[in-house]
């Protein structure tokens, strides 16, 4: 069982990208944060094989989230995936300098965000064996 966060501020996005993960033929389980804050207290409680985040979000944004995690050595290994309404080149340059592995623009299908999601637990995978 693999297990993925998912950092986002609004209900409606958080319980969209549950949906099309929890779509996979994969066997997944998806935790929840409404902010990088509560994602902060969820970190040492569990083992993430993968974070998606959100960028614009109250107190800790996802940006602040990234650096915290690849800064770590406990969580430095997950994959970061950042889902963000900022698309422009250089919100992504920064985004995946501070150590996000992959950057996808809001809104996205469903598909598109599956597909990523799969490509990126088949490296962390490959990455540990």
């Amino acid at each position: 069982m693999r297990r993925i966060l998912v950092v986002e501020d609004s209900g409606a996005m958080r319980a969209l990208i549950s949906a099309a993960l929890e779509g996979l033929d994969e066997k997944l389980e998806v935790d929840e944060a409404e902010s990088g804050f509560a994602a902060l207290r969820m970190l040492p409680r569990q083992t993430y094989d993968l974070i998606v985040t959100d960028i614009n979000m109250p107190d800790i944004n996802g940006l602040e989230l990234v650096s915290f995690v690849k800064r770590d050595p406990r969580y430095r290994g997950t994959p970061l995936l950042i889902v963000s309404t900022e698309g422009s080149e250089r919100d992504r340059e920064k985004g995946l300098a501070l150590g996000a592995d992959a950057y996808l623009v809001k809104p996205f299908g469903a598909d598109e965000l599956q597909r990523l999601v799969l490509d990126l637990l088949s490296h962390a995978r490959s990455r540990r064996s």
